[in-house]
């Protein structure tokens, strides 16, 4: 039976072509509102996302740069949702400043003209202006200027999202199969348990709760329509609690074609790290399957308690294992 909402609202979405922006069109969808998708490319936004419909779902052609968003998109619009993010940076202006920090101001200025009641923002577990990665702390200047801006606003911090079209599921896939590098076995980055005894350190894995892309774009729509969940910040996690090794395995035994003979090896995140810092200062960013960032962050624990989220946004999150078997079984 669909869940449906009996105030339907006219919600943008920014990033909507993306892999949190399409299940969030389509979970706003079921629900029976309005969405209003920024699409750089229709015809490729056609191919991802559910058919255009003149009272459902609009497609508005422009991008989240200054001058570039169309005044339609948000005109009488109830909400604005930003899900538009990068883990690594890229060449033509692949920055996290731009991306995190840049995309949200304007999206922020258009809202603003409109008078758009709601934004919400999907940010990240563990940002703050303290944190020892770029990536971390321009999600949270952004967080900043959405706190700041004087609109009603709503903040999601989720853990590592997974889903059948996540990045990582892709790359853990392919190092499962042998058919992507490091091709001998499953690389997960460990840091070192503390206290440091000489002459050997030893290492471990950080723990994860990884959340379902369903869930979050739930949590997404639930926020929207509550008006108990404006100006709160929501840490989104799944229930269950994993090393990387637990969760490499896992997806190893039950993708097609996965090869058992495969297994887990550490990589000390603070070696890794210096190797990409290395790498950048040569000019050679792309020469690592990861940056600096990534290491750092994937040696640090990604969990969280799921009290408030429970309260506000009734979201009880399905299990990784329940869900990642369903969906890895059928690629």
């Amino acid at each position: 039976m669909t869940d449906t909402h009996t105030n339907p609202l006219a919600i943008c979405v920014a990033g909507a072509t993306g892999f949190v922006g399409r299940h969030t069109v389509s979970t706003l969808l079921a629900r029976g509102h309005s969405v209003r998708a920024l699409v750089r490319n229709p015809k490729r936004a056609a191919r991802v996302l559910p058919t255009p419909d003149a009272h459902r779902l609009t497609f508005y052609e422009g991008e989240p740069a200054e001058n570039a968003i169309p005044a339609d998109f948000t005109k009488h619009a109830d909400a604005l949702v930003n899900t538009i993010g990068i883990i690594r940076e890229a060449p033509a202006g692949q920055t996290f400043t731009r991306i995190h920090t840049g995309v949200t101001r304007h999206l922020l200025a258009a809202a603003k003209v409109a008078h758009v009641p709601h934004f919400l923002q999907v940010s990240a577990l563990g940002v703050t202006d303290e944190a020892p990665t770029p990536y971390q702390r321009s999600k949270f200047d952004a967080e900043m200027l959405v706190r700041n801006s004087g609109l009603a606003w709503t903040i999601l911090r989720p853990s590592m999202i997974h889903g059948p079209e996540s990045e990582f599921i892709r790359m853990a896939r392919g190092w499962s199969t042998g058919r992507a590098a490091p091709f001998l076995f499953l690389p997960y980055f460990t840091r070192p348990i503390l206290p440091i005894k000489p002459p050997v350190p030893k290492f471990e894995s950080a723990t994860i709760a990884p959340i379902s892309v369903d869930d979050v774009a739930l949590a997404i729509a639930h926020s929207l329509e509550r008006p108990q969940c404006r100006g709160e910040v929501f840490h989104l996690c799944g229930p269950e609690t994993l090393t990387w090794p637990d969760l490499l395995t896992f997806i190893r035994d039950h993708v097609k074609n996965g090869k058992t003979e495969l297994k887990p090896l550490g990589l000390p995140a603070p070696l890794a790290a210096a190797q990409a810092r290395a790498a950048r200062f040569l000019g050679l960013r792309d020469a690592l399957p990861y940056d600096e960032g990534m290491a750092i962050m994937a040696a640090k624990d990604a969990v969280c308690g799921m009290t408030k989220a429970n309260e506000f946004l009734g979201l009880s999150p399905v299990g990784f294992r329940d869900s990642a078997a369903q969906y890895l079984a059928a690629t």
